[in-house]
């Protein structure tokens, strides 16, 4: 998932979250955002000036949401200088204000102990103590939902119980919920664990059955309810409760558009406890047809296929089939999503100091994957990466390349290399880091990234030919997925 730059972390519709929280907002404000909105995508002069007069404008309002404004677009518009510098103006002309307010909590993110977050929370609370049920008191409960989550690490029940009861914001409760929930669960107190997912799950509802007003904050809410339900369900299993665990996912299985192959993955396991083997067979067949199987997903299915048939006979077959199938669907899924735009050149330096150029490697296939030490799904890509790197390393003429980017700690090379070395992972890791002039990783931004991981395939020409965001499925599949690529570029 991407990471936002800080001046948009700071304004009051995204703090100290990635989830797209919104508010509605008055009409005034959603005209002038979708004003500046369509001015920034304008490519004409007049409009970029036009821009830029109506946020001098917003700088001098006395309306703090104005100025915020002026800040969140001055950032989006990569003008870092003015972001930065109006910032510093909105914190002293508006004291107890919302970035005020929010700056001061990021301090209180900072410390290191739990014990030290819960004295400072109340010295903010104090002073700023925000009020509502919205945006405005969201990082309220984004800070006692984290230190609930530490206290519940930490074993002090009473004292996570406390601060998950200071929450205000109704339709991010789920969220909170689950963290703790997911928390409790981490250290064994299946009791607890089992009380916050189920009000997890309920509070989503509230939200999914549409009994509340029809805003993006709703929307949001609601959205959680299946993935929510699905973890209840998974809790109940894992404390043996089958036939409860049943009922709330056939919840999640009966809508279609909420069915995955991992919720497929965890249903199936919980028919297979009732010995329900020929449906639990079904659902796993869905999951690894889908050619989005993990690892364990397959070997579960094989396991499965011997219950269900008596034997193993005929199993590779079978699964040489399915693989077949599979690898015909991702080749003309490619064809479809192949793309002929030219690469942006870049100049980094690798972890070691080494300056790379994309130019310098014309005439070869290059694979750039953008990635993060903090980002989960790009760490789960790397085995199959390192496959990948390991299938073409007698090759000349295939690149691959590993950009770290998007760093939110003050030393990301050091960061990126103690993790490569760490796994002992074979990649080339280039450093895409902050601009110190415009506060922005400038190649990621280049290549228009919205979420890491992403892969970007380049042909020999210098033309890119696909790009593939995010990761999930079988290490194989995935492997043989970047092959067609690097073939398919090849050909032009």
């Amino acid at each position: 998932m991407k990471q936002i730059n800080k001046a948009i972390i700071l304004s009051a519709a995204a703090v100290f979250t990635l989830a797209p929280v919104v508010k509605s907002q008055s009409k005034p404000a959603d005209t002038t955002r979708a004003y500046l909105n369509k001015l920034l995508m304008s490519k004409e002069p007049t409009d970029k000036a036009l821009f830029n007069q109506k946020l001098q404008v917003l700088s001098a309002s006395e309306s703090e949401k104005d100025v915020d404004m002026a800040v969140v677009f001055y950032a989006r518009g990569e003008n870092m200088r003015s972001s930065d510098s109006l910032s510093a103006v909105q914190i002293k002309k508006f004291p107890l204000g919302m970035r005020a307010r929010n700056e001061a909590a990021q301090e209180i993110f900072k410390l290191k102990t739990v014990e030290e977050k819960d004295t400072d929370y109340r010295g903010w609370i104090q002073k700023f103590n925000p009020q509502g049920n919205g945006e405005d008191v969201l990082i309220n409960d984004y800070m006692v939902s984290s230190i609930a989550q530490e206290y519940a690490k930490k074993k002090n029940t009473s004292k996570a119980i406390e601060f998950i009861n200071k929450l205000r914001v109704d339709f991010w409760m789920g969220n909170a919920y689950s963290g703790l929930g997911g928390a409790f669960k981490a250290i064994g107190d299946l009791t607890n664990a089992e009380i916050y997912l189920k009000k997890a799950m309920e509070s989503a509802k509230t939200y999914y059955d549409e009994k509340l007003p029809d805003e993006n904050s709703s929307k949001f809410a609601a959205s959680g309810y299946p993935g929510l339900t699905m973890t209840y369900a998974n809790l109940l299993f894992e404390m043996k409760r089958y036939k409860e665990a049943l009922t709330y996912a056939e919840m999640v299985m009966k809508n279609p558009q909420t069915a995955s192959p991992t919720s497929n993955y965890q249903y199936a396991k919980i028919l297979m406890a009732l010995n329900r083997n020929q449906e639990a067979y079904a659902k796993l067949e869905e999951a690894v047809k889908s050619g989005k199987a993990n690892d364990e997903m397959s070997q579960a299915f094989k396991k499965l296929y011997v219950k269900v048939k008596g034997t193993e006979k005929g199993f590779d077959q079978y699964a040489a089939e399915i693989r077949k199938g599979i690898l015909a669907n991702i080749q003309q899924k490619l064809k479809k999503e192949m793309l002929n735009a030219p690469a942006t050149d870049f100049v980094l330096k690798d972890i070691d100091g080494n300056t790379v150029t994309l130019s310098s490697l014309k005439g070869k296939v290059v694979i750039l994957d953008f990635w993060a030490t903090w980002c989960g799904p790009c760490k789960a890509s790397f085995p199959a990466m390192q496959m990948a790197v390991n299938k073409y390393k007698a090759d000349p003429n295939v690149k691959f390349l590993f950009i770290h980017t998007w760093e939110r700690s003050a030393t990301p090379t050091k960061d990126a290399s103690e993790f490569i070395k760490s796994m002992n992972y074979k990649f080339d890791v280039l450093m895409d880091t902050k601009d110190p002039e415009t506060k922005a990783n400038k190649v990621v931004g280049d290549y228009k990234v919205k979420g890491i991981p992403s892969k970007f395939v380049i042909d020999p020409k210098g033309n890119i030919r696909f790009n593939l965001m995010g990761f999930e499925g079988g290490n194989d599949i995935a492997v043989e997925e970047i092959s067609m690529m690097i073939d398919m570029a090849r050909k032009g």
